[in-house]
């Protein structure tokens, strides 16, 4: 079953957040996922919204979900992210067909 990890984020030192950027994709790439959204301007349609980016990112599975943020490719670049940004993220479980 097909995970979705929507992420906010509030970036304070762009520097930072841009080195994460930078590595990203190279890491990215090696798992099963598949960018959705990457959003720095969203339409708010109910509620507050102060962050600075959101990201809508699937995954055939949980398991290549957490196999992605807990490699260690991925967390060589994660610290820049979170010198560069606060984060709030979750993981949710698709649809079944």
């Amino acid at each position: 079953m097909s995970v979705y990890i929507i992420a906010r984020f509030k970036i304070h030192d762009r520097s930072e957040y841009d080195t994460y950027s930078a590595g990203f994709a190279e890491v990215f790439k090696k798992f099963d996922g598949k960018m959705l959204s990457v959003d720095e301007d969203p339409m708010v349609l109910a509620g507050d919204w102060n962050d600075t980016r959101s990201v809508i990112i699937e995954f055939p599975s949980k398991e290549s979900a957490l196999a992605w943020m807990t490699s260690d490719e991925y967390q060589a670049i994660a610290k820049h992210r979170n010198a560069g940004s606060t984060a709030n993220s979750i993981l949710v479980k698709g649809l079944e067909a």
